[in-house]
């Protein structure tokens, strides 16, 4: 089964692509974890961020 981001991730996913493109950084990957449901977000040379499933993200 294949795991589908929640609107609240789709929400958070969305702000960190405009504040990572307004600091110049050039997102590398956007990629959800199917056993988590997390979101992996890559920007720049290393900014990792983890988005959860209920939009909270570190």
């Amino acid at each position: 089964m294949k795991a589908i981001p929640t609107s609240a991730q789709l929400f958070t996913c969305f702000v960190l692509s405009y504040w990572a493109t307004k600091m110049y950084l050039p997102i590398h990957i956007i990629r959800i974890d199917e056993r988590t449901g997390n979101i992996f977000f890559l920007a720049g040379e290393e900014t990792i961020i983890l988005i959860e499933r209920n939009g909270q993200w570190r």
